[in-house]
């Protein structure tokens, strides 16, 4: 058992110092990450579209990294707001990891981003423990999930610095009690921010450019109870709690036609996606 604590503590010291350095390498060249957490199906990929458009027409420099176990389906779409997309495909894995974000950016991500929104594997479990060197990181819950789901995934919803609400057009059809899903919220993030919002009415839609702009602006974070200080200038990175154990280093090899740092680019207006390779 001892064993298996020393092995905890090691994976996750070694992605601590990954994002340490990454947020501190993109904190000085201006750049605001916002690491999106969800269960798959949420609607964050249709939010962020949304948020994206935003962005591209207020003039904000803003780059969007999407990772999934397969298919570009969620990089295609995001694409269509015009704003420089990159699917990662994890073959699997069911995180993203700091290293591994700062692989895929090294070479990609243009030096003027304002604003990285890096969508994480749609997963509330193993992307929870792992800091990408985020400045803002956001729990996302769509209406049809219930009013529990706080509860039930603490480590998820208990570091984040906002929690979005999706799909709120059709809550009044799927009986969501809003007010049951805030106290949840509350009792495990105390004093943290619940926005509402709906990618299909436009309702809440500039809610999360807002206060991810402000983080970049320098506005302090909201400081999570299961948070930890991390020696960066923009507060806290996530906590953890509960951390999600690998056996593994992920930064080994796996053999033939198997890599987790597979990539796919797209940028508006080109014929079509063209691979990016980075080890």
């Amino acid at each position: 058992m001892c064993r298996v604590v020393d092995l905890q503590q090691a994976v996750l010291a070694k992605n601590d110092g990954a994002a340490r350095a990454l947020r501190t390498e993109l904190t000085a060249r201006g750049t605001t990450v916002v690491n999106l957490l969800s269960s798959p199906g949420s609607g964050k990929t249709a939010l962020l579209e949304r948020e994206l458009l935003l962005a591209r027409e207020q003039g904000v420099a803003v780059a969007a990294l999407t990772a999934d176990l397969a298919t570009e389906n969620d990089a295609v779409r995001l694409a269509r707001s015009g704003a420089l997309v990159k699917q990662v495909l994890t073959d699997g894995l069911c995180h993203l990891e700091a290293s591994m974000l700062a692989r895929h950016l090294d070479g990609w991500l243009p030096e003027e981003t304002r604003l990285l929104f890096v969508e994480n594997v749609g997963n509330l479990v193993c992307p929870a423990s792992y800091d990408l060197g985020e400045s803002l990181r956001v729990v996302l819950a769509s209406v049809t999930e219930g009013e529990d789901k706080p509860l039930k995934y603490p480590t998820a919803f208990g570091p984040a610095h906002l929690v979005v609400v999706t799909k709120t057009d059709i809550a009044r059809a799927v009986d969501f009690d809003e007010a049951a899903f805030r106290a949840n919220v509350q009792r495990v993030n105390p004093g943290v921010e619940v926005v509402l919002t709906s990618a299909r009415s436009g309702d809440g839609v500039g809610l999360l450019l807002d206060r991810a702009r402000a983080i970049g602006n320098g506005a302090a974070a909201h400081v999570p109870v299961m948070a930890r200080p991390q020696d960066d200038t923009r507060g806290p990175g996530p906590g953890h709690a509960h951390p999600h154990v690998h056996d593994h280093d992920h930064d080994h090899d796996h053999g033939p036609g198997h890599t987790h740092d597979e990539g796919h680019v797209h940028h508006h207006g080109q014929p079509g996606p063209t691979v990016a390779q980075t080890r």
